[in-house]
């Protein structure tokens, strides 16, 4: 079996891997309604996500024609902004922008930044690649190549999309790894042949006790660490 030094190519998972997105999203509602109470927050937030995820599953399920996470996120903010009462077309239109302003996680630039020394990094997102271009210049992302889900017009976890970086990476699967916090994602790219490896995150989606991924790891710089040291022994 690929073990760690043989890794050749590390692809990283984007949203709630490398930036907190329900954080993000919870301060741009906040944002756009200053006198709502934290529960008012919530509410709204979890009513933003559920959109997002119903509909990115009905276009996976081929029940909708494929819609960017642009479209999908002016029409959550719109919902939001009605159930709030917000009628200010300008606040609107920034609230659909939220998904391009989510802060990273404090470790994640600093880690980037250190792991591309040593290996090609892809960046591989459900965003759009509008969403996920001006998301990467705001958290400060380094990327050797960003790949968007809507270049497959799929959203993950539909194999396709884990496609679009294996035809990037260039190499065998087995030495192409994908690092995500949500076991989801990983069950997924582990279906097509790529190694995994989980970083837990507070929003994450946790590994359960049958999943056998290849490495799991509680701060992404254990992660950089272990491979950064494999290279190292490979010489």
């Amino acid at each position: 079996m690929t073990g760690i030094r043989d890794i050749e190519v590390v692809v990283f998972d984007v949203l709630g891997t490398l930036v907190d997105e329900p954080g993000g999203l919870r301060t741009a509602i906040h944002e756009a309604l200053p006198a709502s109470d934290e529960a008012a927050v919530d509410h709204l937030l979890a009513l933003w996500q559920q959109h997002g995820e119903a509909e990115q599953r009905r276009i996976l399920q081929g029940l909708r024609a494929y819609a960017s996470t642009e479209t999908l996120d002016a029409e959550a903010a719109r919902l939001v902004a009605g159930r709030a009462g917000l009628s200010d077309p300008a606040a609107v239109a920034r609230l659909a922008t939220a998904g391009q302003r989510l802060p990273p996680w404090p470790d994640s630039a600093a880690g980037l930044e250190r792991l591309a020394r040593w290996f090609p990094l892809v960046g591989l997102s459900n965003a759009s690649r509008t969403a996920l271009l001006r998301l990467n210049a705001h958290a400060g992302l380094r990327w050797h190549q960003a790949l968007s889900a809507e270049a497959a017009r799929a959203y993950k976890p539909a194999p396709e999309v884990y496609r679009l970086a294996l035809d990037a990476a260039g190499c065998p699967p087995e030495r192409v790894l994908m690092v995500a916090a949500h076991a989801w994602d990983l069950r997924a790219a582990q279906a097509v042949g790529m190694r995994t490896a989980h970083v837990r995150r507070p929003v994450g989606d946790p590994p359960a006790s049958d999943d056998a991924f290849d490495w799991r790891f509680d701060e992404l710089d254990q992660l950089v660490g272990s491979l950064i040291r494999g290279q190292v022994a490979s010489g």
